[in-house]
């Protein structure tokens, strides 16, 4: 999943909530220490492939739940 930080940040203390660990890989922060610019959705969230399908169906129902 890709978003901003702020949304990325929502999805890890979400998945901690069900005990799933996951890993924000910040490529907005690392073009900007770098010189470079890059699009404000571009953070990353890493899960364990063996927690891939539950975080996503986590993922899914709570995106539901905020259109609702």
């Amino acid at each position: 999943m890709t978003g901003s930080s702020i949304t990325i940040q929502r999805m890890i203390a979400l998945l901690e909530e069900h005990g799933i660990s996951s890993q924000m890989k910040d490529n907005v922060e690392s073009a900007r220490a770098a010189g470079f610019g890059i699009p404000q959705n571009s953070v990353e969230l890493h899960v364990y492939e063996s927690d891939a399908e539950k975080a996503q169906q986590i993922i899914e129902d709570y995106q539901k739940a905020q259109e609702a």
